[in-house]
């Protein structure tokens, strides 16, 4: 079975996100999307509530595994069987971290990793900046799915309330 691994946060999950799973989907016979476990870094979202994000808005792909990790990457790929990363680049920028990323991944543990640049439409979008759109009121419409978008519309709300 050809398998790959999508890492990444996704706090929360986008439609530039979507859009490399998406065609992931098409080229692999088992895309596995792992969210990543940071400790140092504050989400937005629960990792529980990301994996359920996440499972709700890749359902329509049989093909699609929503999972989490905690440490390195390539020991996940490592222990699951998994050859492969599959990276969406957006600008010259993510390449350059990227790529160092990826030669440390393969001097590790022989794990290789894909690039898939970003489609166009989604080339400048990540979740900080949706974070940061929706948390002075822009409109986040055509940057997430609609359940995802309410989702983050209320914590946000929620959060206000609280602070």
């Amino acid at each position: 079975m050809n398998r790959v691994v999508c890492p990444g946060s996704f706090d929360p999950i986008t439609y530039g996100h979507l859009d490399i799973i998406a065609r992931a989907s098409t080229l692999f016979d088992e895309v596995v999307i792992a969210v990543l476990v940071n400790q140092t870094k504050k989400s937005l979202f629960s990792v529980e509530e990301r994996l359920e994000m996440i499972t709700e808005v890749t359902a329509q792909y049989p093909n699609v595994r929503v999972d989490s990790w905690r440490g390195l990457l390539v020991d996940y790929c490592e222990s699951n069987g998994i050859g492969s990363i599959i990276k969406g680049l957006r600008a010259v920028s993510d390449f350059d971290y990227e790529l160092q990323m990826s030669q440390i991944n393969y001097q590790l543990k022989g794990i290789e990793t894909l690039f898939m640049s970003t489609a166009p439409a989604h080339s400048f979008l990540s979740s900080s900046l949706v974070k940061e759109i929706a948390s002075f009121g822009g409109d986040i419409s055509s940057y997430l799915p609609p359940v995802i978008q309410r989702r983050l519309l209320d914590r946000l709300s929620l959060s206000r309330d609280e602070g």
